[in-house]
């Protein structure tokens, strides 16, 4: 972790809270910003980079719960610890079942807390570089023609290139050229590679 390419968010109510957990943050070499409400995160533009958010469960108005909802909503990726002084069973299983990655009950060890903020960040780290590998391949699929998708959707079921010629009505030597170019454009170096990336495209394919 460096404080270069990731970032807590503190939102907690509580003044000396606030403090004290942004000191503890910045002790391991760590940016932080707080934030007194769910309103003032809600409103504040986020910088794009790795980060998870610690996030107190109750709050005046928009309480830690309704804010990880409305992140959900907004597609607002960022891993959520809660942190509260009045956590009870439901509460703690509601944030989990949420995608919350650590439910901490006060006082807790601040080794603790760094521990699930770790953890968050490289969660975050993961979910970011799938994202990106998802939109790298998405830029590759458009780059084919619409006759090139209908040969790459019939390739990965597994049909031979006479197979495809008979059913796109061409030759089986015009497929042979597509197929190349979809491999090529796709940067798949085997049939197995081109079928995950269709399957993690979920590219539309013919049932046979």
């Amino acid at each position: 972790m460096t404080e270069a390419d990731a970032i807590v968010f503190v939102v907690d109510d509580d003044e000396r809270i606030r403090q004290s957990l942004k000191n503890l943050v910045r002790s391991v070499g760590l940016r932080v910003e707080v934030f007194a409400s769910a309103q003032e995160f809600l409103a504040s533009k986020l910088p794009d980079v790795p980060g998870c958010l610690v996030l107190d469960v109750r709050l005046p108005r928009v309480s830690g719960l309704d804010l990880q909802k409305r992140m959900a909503e907004a597609d607002m990726e960022i891993p959520i610890i809660f942190i509260t002084g009045h956590g009870d069973i439901p509460m703690s299983v509601r944030a989990m079942k949420a995608g919350a990655v650590e439910f901490l009950t006060k006082p807790f060890r601040d080794q603790d807390l760094l521990d699930a903020i770790q953890q968050a960040l490289e969660r975050d780290r993961t979910a970011r570089a799938q994202r990106e590998a998802i939109e790298q391949l998405r830029n590759r699929f458009d780059s084919l023609t619409p006759r090139e998708r209908e040969v790459m959707g019939l390739v990965v079921t597994g049909l031979l290139n006479k197979q495809i010629a008979g059913e796109l009505g061409t030759s089986e030597i015009t497929v042979k050229i597509h197929r190349h170019q979809v491999m090529e454009k796709m940067g798949a170096g085997s049939l197995a590679e081109l079928v995950r990336m269709a399957e993690r495209l979920k590219v539309p394919t013919p049932k046979y």
